[in-house]
């Protein structure tokens, strides 16, 4: 049986020394190959210009320009200290240029109607206070046409998947982090109940061992 889920935070990862620690984590998953580019890539968000939603260290939305050519992107964060932190590492990829980032809360994205090309996000959605809010508000700024990619972890993963990641997780004192997030995710039903009110209510919901995934197009 699957346990009720516990809300983390709505106000993203704070904090110089934890902002590190995650960055040296994301890039640990990086270098595994646990980040979810390649998944961004199949679901057709091949070009044009994106909106990353909670970026955090940004790790996903530079790969994605790195396999993408003549594309833009719009990052997006709640949290100071990782906004200052993503630009220094668009400036290590050398994206500088085809990147721009923003502070704020993504139940109400300061952007106009029909903004984006696409809109991705992995690792984030536990964290928004008002989920369904924000599924309205990435379809107010999608163009006709425009995708979404919403990925996350998934609370009703197994034991063993958890204990897998937990083991891979690095430096150590990013664990209990991870094991509070899981706690705070969704599982597929919740996020088809959770849809179904919402401009999103024909997408996609996949899952797999470790997470969730929500895709569509407008």
């Amino acid at each position: 049986m699957t346990k009720p889920r516990i809300p983390e935070t709505d106000h993203g990862i704070q904090g110089e020394v934890t902002v590190a620690q995650y960055d040296q984590m994301q890039r640990g998953f990086l270098k595994k190959g646990w980040m979810e580019t390649q998944a961004l890539l199949d679901s057709g968000i091949k070009e044009g210009h994106a909106l990353e939603i909670g970026h955090g260290p940004g790790y996903l939305g530079l790969e994605w320009l790195k396999h993408t050519q003549n594309t833009t992107l719009t990052g997006f964060d709640i949290s100071p200290d990782m906004h200052e932190l993503v630009k220094r590492n668009a400036k290590e990829y050398a994206l500088t240029e085809r990147t721009q980032y923003r502070l704020g809360n993504c139940d109400h994205l300061p952007f106009d109607d029909n903004s984006f090309d696409a809109v991705f996000t992995n690792g984030s959605l536990h964290e928004w206070e008002n989920p369904q809010a924000a599924f309205n508000e990435i379809w107010r700024v999608l163009k006709p046409g425009g995708r979404y990619f919403i990925s996350d972890l998934r609370r009703d993963m197994k034991f063993l998947m958890l204990g897998f990641l937990w083991l891979g997780c690095r430096p150590t004192a990013m664990r209990p982090g991870l094991v509070t997030s899981v706690e705070a995710a969704y599982t597929p039903q919740e996020l088809r109940k959770l849809t179904a009110p919402t401009k999103l209510k024909n997408s996609k919901i996949s899952g797999n061992l470790v997470g969730v995934t929500i895709t569509g197009q407008k």
